[in-house]
């Protein structure tokens, strides 16, 4: 797939843009106001794999409690501000990397200028986030009174003119719908009209299970069709499945690895072993492992190493037996009650000769 080509921004220490890796963000549920909780939370994140954690700033006591946070913080802060510029420039007296604010959102035009130039010097990111349920009123009156693409790109492209006058263009864009296809619309014609890189999510997903396959439909296609540079999945749960979804979504296009790939088989008829408790088992010890490796569970010894020929190890269950493989290849035949142990030992041995 070739990518869109957009303007790279830096971010703390991560590029985002250019021919940067996609990058994974999430947003804490904590208030920096209560530093202590908001630098485990976001030491926590990281742990998981989020590579940008953003906070909302809703006072002044939340915009300074971000100094503490971003000089623990082991991976960039972004502030998300709403309305009070002031908000916006205390955040950034208080190291954080990147900005999200909508700069015709916050008052006057001088007050624009004060952020301007307040991140100008350390070139730090605005990202303008666009929102379809909140687009101003003129724009939903000239679309019939509902969110269309066409006002959600008009909409960001209002703020993003504000930006360009002022000769400051470190931006990144988001067009977020909890409507999928609108989403798909609304970056698909962005993409073609701004050079920004492009922050993708598909807002007011859902639940855990609902709001990953929501998202990855909306951020899967737009990543396949070469759009997107840094994706977000927003889920009503703890953040961290926000990171674990993010990452399914890089891995699953082959843009991204993040240590190894389960793949399991659906269990029919044929199956002979407790194929759902034993992928479970696998996935559990292979959270230790951080070799990008294709690991396969399948429930039938006589297909499954041949349709899982392309993982680079494998178990298949039978009745009390099981078979251990590679590439297609049968390694070894183990109890059932084995197959884990000596998947793990194979998988240990092949990192250990390559290491």
């Amino acid at each position: 797939m070739k990518r869109r080509h957009s303007l790279p921004v830096t971010v703390g220490n991560l590029t985002i843009g250019g021919n940067a890796p996609i990058s994974v963000q999430t947003m804490s549920t904590v208030t920096p106001a209560d530093e202590e909780r908001a630098v485990s939370d976001v030491r926590r994140l990281a742990s998981y794999g989020a590579e940008i954690v953003r906070f909302a700033v809703p006072d002044m006591a939340a915009a300074k409690g971000l100094k503490a946070v971003t000089a623990a913080s082991p991976v960039p802060i972004v502030a998300d501000i709403h309305f009070d510029y002031r908000l916006a420039l205390e955040a950034v007296n208080s190291g954080v990397h990147a900005l999200r604010i909508n700069p015709g959102n916050i008052g006057a035009d001088e007050n624009v200028v004060k952020v301007v130039e307040k991140v100008r010097p350390r070139q730090i990111p605005i990202r303008i986030g666009i929102n379809a349920g909140s687009l101003p009123e003129d724009l939903l009156k000239a679309n019939g009174s509902h969110p269309t693409a066409e006002a959600m790109v008009e909409g960001a492209l209002r703020h993003i003119r504000i930006l360009e006058r002022l000769d400051y263009r470190n931006m990144v864009i988001s067009l977020k719908a909890s409507d999928v296809p609108l989403m798909i619309e609304a970056y698909t014609a962005l993409a073609e009209k701004v050079p920004y890189a492009l922050h993708l999510g598909v807002t007011e997903a859902g639940l855990v299970r609902e709001g990953s396959i929501k998202s990855a439909i909306g951020i899967g296609h737009l990543l396949y069709n070469g759009i997107g540079d840094t994706i977000r999945v927003s889920l009503t749960g703890d953040p961290a499945e926000e990171v674990a979804a993010g990452q399914t979504i890089l891995t699953s296009l082959g843009l991204r690895t993040f240590g190894p790939t389960l793949i399991s088989c659906p269990t029919c008829g044929r199956t002979q072993v407790d194929l759902i408790g034993l992928a479970q088992e696998v996935q559990e010890v292979l959270s230790g492992i951080t070799a990008p490796i294709k690991v396969a569970v399948m429930g039938c010894v006589v297909n499954g190493p041949g349709e899982a020929r392309e993982a680079d190890f494998g178990i298949a269950g039978g009745k009390g037996m099981g078979i251990v493989f590679s590439h297609g290849k049968v390694l070894k035949s183990v109890p059932e009650d084995q197959l884990v142990p000596a998947l793990l030992e194979e998988i240990h041995k092949s990192i250990t000769k390559e290491s």
